[in-house]
């Protein structure tokens, strides 16, 4: 499917594109939504109905809530039926099975798993095509009376497989009126191939290591090789990720549309805290949105407070995967956040700013341990490793290799995840020293990366079952 879809891109976007400048203003949303529907049907024709049934239900649903006849009783119930169905479609695709497999081990009974393959990108679109009911019920957006608008907006092809998350009230202007300007577009262009670069160069070559070592027998490991292997993942996830924000960023704004940004800097963070305001900035504004403040906040005393941390983050953790491991990842982060919010960073604050760096980057890879392994008896074992608790030495011939062999891509990854990505104003580089280097630079990593691409066969797409 990565392979599928950045193909396309590679092949159809130019066309796309100038099918969408020649095509006038009113047609522009129609020409997005149906090339939208079309990169969908390239990897999955069948599961395009189930992005048609939950939007053309929003739909419907936001034009009744529209509708002054529906009182405030009715209006509250169409919210709920919203939520019903997308809930009902990601549930029964995403966790169906999970449910089964844990009634069958837990009843002895044997109820056939429905084994249905998890459509691609259903848990990005159904979370923005919900955004869309709670904004026109609460008042901050207006009701969408355009269908083909409104299918742009939750099919829009450049953040439908891997985000970033896109709640409406920040596209509804854009999707009415938007302009491309010149330096948009190159700025479109440079940020699409870094994004690129970053999924094809950094994290495909450091998730060799990562794949390498996590095939590996936990109990053979040093525990060097164990935080070679962890620090690994931490780096391909990232790298993965952002780019794929990188690339929709970029396309975004070939389009016309600013989306906001997923990721800042994340592996700089001093706390967990902090780093839960760097990474999938789009999937904490909307849990804080729509279920951390309609649950109350921090608005209704300390202890419903950290009750309410702790229901957003298991429920995080629920939506990365149908897997114990996931919840037990998103309790872990919800745990440490109410540490942090008790008492946690008033005794940080009195720490330099090295040893809250050691102490957020060890948390986080923890972390990346619980999020990384399906089966619990992997990550304990993987833990074990990494503490020195399987009866391993510190390093051996191994780890000496993995880090002597990989030394360089880790400098390159280190500063690459500490550089600055965020847009930046084209203007007055165009016609500049600084602007040609920059040229030059692009086109020299996406020729690298197309190369790459086309002769690799370790391609994973992490995001893929999220």
């Amino acid at each position: 499917m990565v392979f599928s879809s950045l193909l396309f891109l590679f092949l159809f976007l130019p066309a796309v594109l100038l099918l969408y400048w020649l095509s006038p203003r009113r047609l522009k949303n129609l020409v997005l939504f149906l090339t939208s529907l079309a990169f969908y049907a390239w990897g999955e024709p069948v599961y395009i109905v189930i992005m048609l049934i939950s939007t053309v239900t929003d739909f419907s649903f936001g034009l009744m809530l529209s509708n002054p006849r529906f009182g405030q009783t009715s209006r509250r119930w169409i919210v709920v039926s919203s939520v019903i169905v997308n809930l009902g479609l990601l549930s029964y695709f995403k966790y169906a099975d999970f449910l089964i497999v844990n009634v069958n081990d837990l009843l002895g009974t044997s109820i056939p798993l429905t084994e249905l393959a998890l459509p691609i990108g259903i848990s990005f679109y159904t979370f923005q095509s919900m955004s869309y009911i709670i904004d026109v019920y609460r008042g901050t957006a207006k009701a969408q009376r355009n269908w083909i608008d409104f299918g742009a907006f939750v099919a829009l092809f450049p953040q439908l497989v891997a985000g970033p998350i896109v709640q409406y009230n920040t596209l509804a202007e854009q999707l009415r009126n938007r302009k491309v300007t010149l330096e948009m577009f190159a700025e479109g262009v440079r940020r699409f191939i870094i994004g690129l670069a970053k999924k094809v160069l950094l994290a495909n070559n450091i998730g060799l290591l990562w794949h390498s070592i996590s095939g590996t027998d936990a109990g053979t490991l040093s525990v060097l090789t164990a935080w070679l292997g962890i620090v690994a993942f931490a780096f391909q996830i990232y790298f993965d990720f952002s780019g794929y924000s990188d690339m929709a960023i970029g396309l975004g704004l070939m389009f016309g549309f600013r989306f906001n940004e997923n990721f800042n800097k994340p592996y700089t963070a001093q706390s967990i805290t902090d780093f839960w305001r760097r990474w999938h900035i789009s999937l904490g504004s909307w849990f804080r949105d729509y279920v951390y403040i309609p649950l109350g906040g921090n608005r209704k005393g300390f202890g419903k407070q950290l009750r309410n941390i702790l229901i957003v983050w298991i429920l995080t953790g629920i939506w990365h995967g149908a897997s114990w491991n996931f919840m037990l990842w998103g309790l872990y982060f919800g745990v440490i956040l109410i540490f942090e919010k008790w008492t946690g960073l008033r005794l940080l604050a009195k720490a330099p700013r090295w040893v809250r760096h050691v102490y957020a980057s060890v948390l986080i890879l923890i972390g990346w341990v619980l999020f990384a392994f399906d089966e619990l008896p992997r990550v304990g074992g993987y833990l074990k490793a990494m503490f020195g608790l399987n009866g391993r030495p510190l390093w051996d011939d191994q780890s000496l290799y993995y880090g002597y062999t990989n030394v360089i891509l880790l400098v390159l990854l280190v500063t690459a995840s500490i550089a600055w990505t965020r847009r930046r104003s084209a203007e007055g580089e165009s016609g500049s020293m600084r602007g040609l280097l920059n040229l030059a630079w692009c086109a020299v990593l996406f020729f690298i990366s197309v190369s790459y691409l086309v002769d690799a066969t370790f391609n994973p797409f992490l995001y893929f079952r999220f």
